[in-house]
């Protein structure tokens, strides 16, 4: 796993009060295997994406992550 999912995810598992273990697979709304290899090519992207009540947002270029509560 690329290490701005695990962020994302670890910052989600924060606010929620819960182990990452705890969180719904990532599986079920985006493939990891394809955004990882997204995320390690050389393009300069930004992915953004709905988990568990949140907007997840990865820039690459420099990387920043950001996980946005679903209400606002």
């Amino acid at each position: 796993m690329h290490p701005a999912l695990a962020t994302a995810l670890d910052r989600i598992a924060a606010r929620e009060d819960l182990d990452r273990a705890a969180l719904p697979p990532l599986y079920e709304v985006v493939d990891p295997g394809a955004l990882t290899a997204v995320l390690e090519s050389n393009a300069d992207v930004t992915v953004r994406f709905a988990y568990a009540g949140y907007l997840i947002v990865i820039d690459t270029g420099p990387l920043e992550v950001a996980v946005i509560d679903g209400d606002r």
